[in-house]
């Protein structure tokens, strides 16, 4: 019953605070504009403000909290699949596809960073290694091969971007295309938050379909199975899923760390370590962490914006470093 309470409580607080993190992000950048100024912009075409706050704040806000959201579901359903808290969503290679193939847009003069026909083409990307993956593995293949396929293909699109950029016609793309890839939101429109959030969409209901599986699955693959898991189907759900949503998110925004990983272990010990009641509150927890992080960059940027994937990776080192410490210390005190 305490555990229900405090992850009840827990949940209101993250959605609240998910509430304050949004409206500062609105109120966050070089011009200053009250609290009054943002509600009349977001309802009425007030002139400058509105153009500030709908067509440059707000769509940078949805897309950090849709994205973080997406890392955050996705990165709880992996650690619940594979009963793993250090499984992320990279495991399966979308994330690296999608970077690829925006990557390969870029560099061969098909469009610049900012152009729609990135994302497109990131999201064909990710959707591509789903299909290979697939393929490789086969629909019925066990959780090893499965992860083995994705590995390869996650080594693969590395290697495709590490060509790409040898092969760039000149330095300034391949650095453009490397500031690409370090992840972020700024200058991007409401077109980039709807051609990315339909797809999230669908990964959100496939991840949450599994919730009941992933809680079974704690008592192992036979005794899940025996309660009527098809565990073959729960993994394709997972990984196209997880596939789709963080193949659209990366297309959008970049590549951006840690996010997946963090989120569900900040929230799981308030919740009897259930991987089916943390979906939710790591979804609410990640999209937090990506608001929060975007709202950093713009306080602490100056001439040149600071890549919101380099704050997320810096909040993500001291947090393993906590992570280790903290399990050396129970290990010593099991010892003794």
């Amino acid at each position: 019953m305490d555990i229900d309470r405090h992850g009840h409580r827990l949940t209101v607080a993250l959605a609240i605070m998910l509430g304050i993190l949004f409206a500062l992000s609105l109120l966050t950048g070089p011009a200053h504009l009250s609290l009054r100024d943002v509600a009349n912009a977001l309802v009425s075409d007030d002139g400058a403000a509105s153009i500030i706050v709908r067509d440059i704040r707000l769509p940078r806000t949805l897309l950090a909290i849709f994205i973080g959201a997406t890392f955050g579901l996705a990165g709880s359903s992996m650690q619940g699949l594979l009963r793993n808290p250090l499984a992320e969503p990279s495991l399966f290679g979308a994330p690296q596809a999608a970077a690829a193939a925006s990557a390969a847009t870029m560099a061969f003069g098909l469009a610049n960073a900012l152009s729609i026909i990135v994302p497109i083409s990131g999201i064909i990307g990710a959707l591509l290694s789903v299909g290979a993956l697939v393929a490789i593995a086969g629909r019925h293949a066990s959780l090893t091969v499965t992860l083995l396929a994705g590995l390869a293909l996650a080594s693969l699109a590395g290697a495709a971007i590490a060509l790409i950029l040898n092969l760039a016609p000149n330095p300034y793309i391949a650095l453009e295309i490397t500031f690409w890839l370090l992840g972020s939101l700024r200058d991007r429109s409401m077109t980039h938050v709807w051609l990315a959030a339909p797809f999230m969409a669908v990964s959100w209901i496939l991840l949450l379909s599994n919730a009941r599986a992933f809680r079974l699955l704690t008592l192992g693959e036979d005794a899940a199975a025996s309660l009527g898991v098809n565990i073959a189907r729960t993994r394709l759900l997972v990984v196209i899923g997880s596939a789709l949503g963080i193949g659209a998110a990366v297309s959008v925004a970049g590549s951006i760390s840690f996010i997946g990983l963090i989120a569900p272990h900040l929230v799981r010990r308030f919740y009897g370590f259930d991987p089916a009641r943390i979906l939710i509150p790591s979804a609410l927890a990640g999209a937090s962490l990506l608001v929060a992080s975007d709202i950093v960059v713009r306080l602490i940027s100056g001439a040149v914006e600071i890549k919101i994937g380099v704050v997320t990776a810096l909040i993500g080192v001291p947090f393993f470093l906590a992570m280790i410490f903290r399990e050396r210390r129970l290990l010593e005190d099991v010892s003794q």
